[in-house]
């Protein structure tokens, strides 16, 4: 029996972890939280936090995996690029996996390949913040340079905010560095890429809903995109330069992307999977690919397949815009029911606390559909949402 290592057994993990079951693995799981869900669908756990790379490192010498991976985060990729190397199994460098989890080298990389991007300034400490005030325009975003999930990403509108917001931004940055960069009046997409042997495949191209400024964060996705052909077009060239300036070249990616008046320009991207259930359940439903298994085969050295199945419409909205602490959830089932719907996920429940918000761990809950097209998935989601009813209280 082949065994996968898996770092990570969090909810994001478990997507994977009940694949590689289903597939006949024997699968082992590194985790820093000896509750994480994923443990108890795995069939060995070890207590080790998933961006320890020595650690990450000693184990896969250890139980000697045939192959090592993780889905939809971005810290675990340098202890897995340390352990595949280390094995000589599939996966990509140390250097692409720091380039794509740091946004100061991300862009760093992607200006030294002539890849569209916004105008930056990195900010490593105090003293270089306050020397560079004087060269910002306004508005901009400030984010830091290691972390995800939007946390500590911020809209500036003027000196005075910037001022303001550095602490907020800089306490979710693990080095404590920030990037300051131009904001960008536009639409946002994400592209969902496998790249085998340097081959870059584009899977699918999805439109992303976000609350917009200030904190942006994302509340749904629908693909394929309802953007023009041609704007799909120079989406697709852009994320292929993007993947390549880091160096990507046997993994999945995230390619996020603006589509503003000049054209696309990219705001990052991840040498993984991404996350929001895209690429575990959007791209299954509206390409018939399973991105998942793909991801499983590449990393046990085996030819992934990457033909499309069927071309439909898949979309996700959250629940989102409550205060206070739930009441009541009532109309799930009924949600449920809705011709079309394939998930009703609630991430709060009644007793929590709900905040309208600043980033993803506010979200309530989400619902996932399938349709004929991009339209008739979203409408369906909609549907759905309107049929479930929350009370908070303050």
């Amino acid at each position: 029996m082949k065994k996968l290592l898996i770092i990570g057994a969090s909810i994001l993990q478990l997507p994977a972890i009940k694949k590689a079951k289903e597939l006949g693995y024997y699968v082992i799981v590194a985790d820093f939280n000896p509750q994480a869900i994923g443990i108890q669908y795995a069939d060995e756990y070890h207590n080790v936090s998933t961006i320890d790379e020595v650690g990450i490192t000693k184990l896969a010498e250890e139980v000697r995996p045939d192959g090592i991976m993780t889905l939809a985060t971005d810290m675990p990729m340098r202890a897995l690029a340390v352990a595949t190397n280390k094995l000589g199994l599939p996966g990509i460098s140390y250097d692409t996996a720091v380039k794509s989890t740091d946004k100061g080298e991300m862009i760093k990389a992607f200006e030294a390949n002539h890849v569209a991007h916004p105008w930056y300034y990195i900010v490593e400490d105090e003293s270089a913040f306050k020397a560079i005030l004087k060269n910002i325009t306004y508005p901009c975003v400030m984010k830091p340079t290691d972390n995800a999930g939007n946390r500590g990403v911020c809209y500036i509108a003027s000196e005075k905010e910037l001022l303001q917001e550095y602490a907020y931004s800089r306490e979710n940055s693990r080095c404590g560095h920030v990037i300051i960069e131009e904001y960008m009046e536009g639409e946002e997409v994400s592209v969902e890429i496998i790249v085998y042997h340097g081959e870059v495949h584009i899977l699918s191209v999805t439109d992303k809903m976000t609350l917009g400024k200030p904190y942006f964060v994302e509340i749904g996705h629908a693909e394929p995109s309802q953007k023009s052909a041609e704007d799909v077009a120079a989406i697709k060239d852009l994320a292929t330069q993007a993947v390549r300036a880091v160096g990507i070249d046997n993994s999945p990616a995230h390619v996020e992307i603006m589509l503003t008046k000049d054209g696309p320009k990219m705001v990052e991207l991840g040498s993984r999977m991404g996350g929001g259930c895209i690429t575990t359940h959007l791209v299954p439903l509206s390409t018939g690919i399973d991105m998942i298994k793909n991801v499983m085969d590449i990393s046990m050295n085996m030819t992934p397949d990457l033909n499309p199945k069927f071309s439909k419409g898949s979309a996700l909205r959250h629940i989102v815009g409550l205060e206070g602490t739930i009441e009541h959830i009532a109309g799930l089932e009924e949600a449920r029911n809705v011709p079309g719907v394939c998930e009703v996920t609630m991430l709060k429940h009644e007793g929590d606390e709900v905040h309208y918000f600043q980033n993803g761990s506010d979200r309530i809950g989400y619902v996932i559909a399938q349709g004929s097209d991009t339209a008739e998935a979203i409408a369906t989601c909609e549907k759905a949402i309107k049929m479930i009813k929350i009370t908070t209280k303050e």
